[in-house]
């Protein structure tokens, strides 16, 4: 029993390595390069040996204890993420608090698109520069051949990445051992690169540069990259897998290897050209290039994904238009597939690397949006210690400062690349917020203007029964928002086919604040007269409704359905920009164009096209 466990244990892991760690696995290809090259700072042993110690002291802090140690637990119901963090504040929090809390998880996921943007670009270009290495005269291939990577990448989402995925275990697995070897060899010829793991040195550098330092501190952080990706994909793997992964393989293969880089340079500064491809043998640099592009293509691989559950998160919690969601995987539920997404993604990434041209000048735009998300997840983190664990204010409080300082230092340090490209990240954030918050609000507007128009549902039922006008046989499904008022497809349909049908069922699919709904708390099922049957349907934030499904589980509440002999009837509302008060003219035109290109309610609750009445009506916003 306990060797089948450990098996089981030992195949997520490794299903783990290949998912969660390919986007910090990959950080080696050009934060040490980028450390000296952002800054120009000359290639001492004492800056060599200040700036490996603060990469291995921010890996310890922030890595292992911020997110390995402690995020890692602040999980709901065995899911994570910064949406997850977010649903967790809500239910403890005050309304204005609540708004807060909210704004704050919206802007770490806004700024997580720009990273998704970014990620791909740096990783599969720092990869295909080991071809200068090779030959010069390979440098001109070199953009072109990150095109060609990335946009064969994202032209298989499509397919899934179930069968892929197999394959990324053991690549992640190869790729830190070989990070290790490669770096223990040259730790070997210059054993004294250990005296880095002294914070002396970390603390000497910063006292000794004073402001300059800050330059550096933002290529620093770029070891830090995908240290989000261990708390926002713990729903696939669990928690233990990603500690055991982190602590047995990838923190020692990346320390080894960074350190090796640096013995590299106290042994031969000139190698600064490209420490990671560098440090490997000669007759090895080709295969470390192929391996390179397998496991960047990895790390890009886990971000997209990861743009996907958060744009799902996004349409069920209310703040981003429906959009096609199609599952890859019949046994995996966050294996998901979202068109729109991919193609956007794509788009962005062809601009960012043609108009950035190389990894050092996308440096410069790297970094924003990582520790922006990092400095959010900090604050979100004491809501949760201090109202959900009950950890007292001190201690909270004590924890919460460690970690925001360094988080702001970093983040401080990257703004100094805002005019750099450091604007993008920035910029992507801002759009998608400005998104995310017009659709919200303009969903709330949008039912107060029904609800203003709305009549109450008992007296409308009562009277239905006492003077019901001309039944028609069937069953029509009515698809509302609301549990109280009468839906204005019903009205609609009442006053223009003056016919009300055998039996009317009111369906109504609400989100919860959590992940998952269990089956059993799927369906309420209630009768409210002779006719009239209500239901509501509750899934989590990372589900997808299924209309047939739930008339599957109606049947189990005694409520049977005969698919041909039911019609689902729903309200298509023509939005109309108008000068009263809710929004401003500019963001109500802005959620009338996203609610036109919003994918269609049939597509997206999967009904039956063919069972399908809509019914138009205009509200003016």
């Amino acid at each position: 029993m306990q060797s089948t466990h450990n098996k089981a244990t030992f195949g997520i892991t490794l299903a783990a390595l290949g998912v969660v760690y390919g986007d910090i696995g990959t950080s080696p290809l050009y934060t040490l390069k980028e450390c000296f090259n952002i800054g120009a700072l000359p290639l001492q042993p004492a800056n060599i040996l200040g700036i490996l110690s603060l990469v291995f002291w921010a890996i310890l802090l922030v890595v292992t204890c911020k997110y390995v140690m402690l995020v890692l637990r602040a999980d709901k119901k065995g899911e994570g993420g910064i949406m997850v963090l977010m649903a967790q504040s809500w239910a403890y929090l005050s309304r204005k608090s609540r708004r807060k809390a909210m704004l704050l998880g919206l802007i770490g996921a806004s700024l997580f698109y720009g990273d998704a943007i970014i990620t791909p670009a740096m990783s599969v270009l720092s990869a295909a520069e080991g071809l200068k290495l090779v030959s010069p005269t390979l440098d001109p291939y070199v953009l072109p051949l990150a095109l060609v990577i990335l946009i064969a990448l994202f032209l298989i989402q499509k397919h899934g990445t179930a069968s892929v995925g197999k394959l990324f275990g053991p690549i992640i697995v190869v790729w830190f051992t070989v990070l290790g070897l490669w770096g223990t060899l040259a730790i070997v010829q210059r054993p004294e690169v250990l005296l880095a793991a002294n914070p002396w040195y970390a603390i000497n550098f910063l006292l000794t540069h004073g402001w300059a330092a800050f330059l550096p501190l933002g290529a620093v952080v770029l070891a830090l990259t995908g240290a989000e990706a261990l708390y926002a994909d713990m729903g696939h793997f669990g928690r233990k897998p990603i500690e055991i992964a982190w602590l047995g393989l990838v923190m020692p293969g990346l320390l080894l290897n960074y350190f090796g880089q640096g013995a590299l340079l106290l042994a031969n500064p000139s190698a600064i050209e490209n420490p990671f491809y560098l440090l490997a043998p000669k007759w090895g640099l080709l295969p470390m290039i192929g391996l390179a592009t397998a496991a960047t293509i990895i790390a890009s691989q886990a971000v997209i994904s990861g743009a996907y559950s958060l744009s799902q998160q996004a349409i069920q919690l209310g703040f981003s238009p429906r959009m096609s969601i199609q599952h890859t995987s019949d046994r995996e539920i966050g294996q998901i597939y979202m068109p729109f997404v991919n193609w956007a993604l794509l788009a962005a990434v062809i601009v960012v690397i043609v108009g950035f041209k190389s990894s050092a000048n996308l440096a410069a735009a790297y970094g924003i949006a990582v520790t922006g998300t990092m400095v959010i997840t900090t604050m979100l983190l004491y809501v949760v210690m201090r109202l959900n664990w009950r950890w007292p204010l001190w201690l909270a409080g004590s924890v919460t400062a460690l970690f925001l300082c360094i988080d702001l230092v970093f983040f401080s340090s990257n703004l100094l690349k805002v005019a750099h490209g450091g604007w993008l990240p920035l910029l992507i954030g801002i759009v998608i917020l400005v998104l995310f918050l017009t659709w919200k609000r303009g969903r709330e507007l949008l039912m107060q203007r029904l609800d203003e128009q709305a009549i109450p549902l008992e007296s409308f039922i009562e009277n239905m029964e006492v003077s019901s006008p001309t039944r028609v046989p069937g069953t029509a499904v009515f698809m509302t928002s609301s549990s109280h008022g009468v839906p204005h497809a019903l009205l609609h349909n009442l006053k223009h086919n003056k016919v009300l049908h055998d039996r009317i069922v009111l369906l109504t699919v609400r989100t919860r604040e959590e992940p998952f709904v269990a089956p059993a708390d799927r369906l309420a099922v209630k009768r409210l007269s002779a006719s009239f049957w209500q239901v509501i349907a509750e899934y989590g934030y990372k589900e997808t409704p299924n209309v047939n499904e739930l008339l599957e589980l109606a049947e189990v509440h005694g409520l049977a359905f005969e698919v041909m002999d039911t019609s689902f009837f729903l309200s298509r509302e023509s939005l109309i920009s108008t000068e009263r008060p809710g929004m401003a003219r500019w963001r109500e035109k802005l959620f009338v164009w996203m609610s036109k290109n919003a994918l269609k309610a049939t597509d997206f609750f999967q009904i039956p096209a063919n069972r399908v009445v809509e019914l138009g009506s205009q509200i003016e916003l």
